[in-house]
């Protein structure tokens, strides 16, 4: 049977999308879904480390956000422009989103923060993004830090007061245009307990990019064009998966990108090897997990890449069971929403 996208569509009340985060991160609700019997029971976010058990293995993304939305304008005009920085090609030449884009073609002057950073639009590429090179004195991380706002997905329209919520507490890598929103329910104390118990951690880093906001407009998902992330696995981090997996241990992700980072560098027998590459991994039902046992993941937007991927897992009908049950139970979706443990 061909998938399509409308398969995948469930009715979500706009108001159920959540704008802030919560004060304390472990207080978000959890729905926990058994992926044989569809079941489903209701926790609080700090409730996981009973779901854990001694010798099982939590995979966390340690990728970091970078403060990537620039505001600006064109050198001349004067006229407002935004720029989101997508990914470093090489130095101070960065692959970015502009807007509006019809005004910032090649050899397009840019300023920000009254001249502390300037830039000059190199080129279009493909889907329309542009390649801008960045003119500063000094640390280039220093200054976007100084001016750079935090990418929040379109859907959320509030500010930010505080841009550490949107990173996890063990953020390490910068390069991230969104966060891992999973692991946003993650506290030190809470990782704590769960060492505490028995559980090993291995931390892979997978950048996540905006693609993964990117709707899915064609009706026959496999005609959807995946984005491309990259991802790094250290020795460490391999040794430990596959320890845990010889020892008959299971393989918990949090979060979509973590389980895409261990998908894509296993081998068929479902050894994770140690490396680093660019993923373009789709993950929908039909995919036969080689590594991944269970996933922590937040409620996602309906008709989604990332929907598709946690009903890989579980089974398209018991994710939209489970998540039409989310919406009666009033629980809050997307980044900083709520979460689900999948097992």
């Amino acid at each position: 049977m061909e998938l399509r996208k409308s398969d995948f569509y469930f009715d979500l009340p706009p108001e159920l999308i959540a704008q802030d985060p919560l004060e304390d991160r472990s207080a978000s609700r959890l729905l926990v879904l058994d992926r044989e019997s569809g079941d489903v029971s209701h926790h609080v976010f700090r409730e996981i480390v009973d779901y854990l058990a001694p010798g099982d293995c939590l995979v966390l993304n340690d990728t970091k956000v970078i403060p990537a939305r620039l505001l600006g304008e064109r050198e001349g005009t004067g006229a407002r422009v935004e720029v989101l920085l997508l990914k470093r090609r090489q130095g101070d030449i960065w692959e970015t989103l502009v807007k509006p884009g019809k005004k910032c073609r090649p050899g397009t002057r840019l300023s920000f923060g009254g001249g502390l950073l300037k830039a000059e639009v190199l080129e279009t590429v493909e889907e329309g993004n542009r390649l801008i090179r960045f003119e500063y004195e000094g640390i280039f991380e220093e200054t976007l830090d100084k001016l750079g706002e935090m990418p929040l997905p379109p859907y959320i329209t509030h500010k930010l007061q505080d841009r550490n919520r949107y990173q996890t507490v063990y953020a390490r890598y910068e390069g991230s245009a969104a966060a891992p929103t999973a692991g946003l329910h993650f506290t030190e104390e809470l990782l704590q307990r769960i060492e505490e118990k028995g559980v090993k951690t291995a931390y892979v880093t997978l950048h996540v990019g905006l693609g993964t906001f990117r709707p899915v407009k064609e009706e026959k998902i496999l005609e959807h064009h995946m984005h491309t992330e990259y991802y790094q696995v250290s020795e460490k981090a391999a040794d430990i998966i596959n320890g845990v997996k010889d020892a008959g241990g299971r393989v918990v992700c949090v979060g979509t990108t973590s389980c895409r980072t261990i998908e894509s560098a296993a081998d068929e027998n479902g050894r994770v090897r140690e490396g680093s590459g660019n993923t373009q991994i789709f993950i929908y039902p039909g995919y036969h997990f080689k590594v991944l046992d269970a996933l922590v993941t937040n409620f996602h937007l309906p008709e989604s890449t990332l929907v598709m991927l946690v009903s890989a897992l579980a089974g398209r009908e018991k994710v939209l069971q489970a998540y039409q049950e989310a919406v009666r139970e009033r629980y809050r979706f997307f980044s900083f929403g709520d979460a689900m443990l999948i097992q």
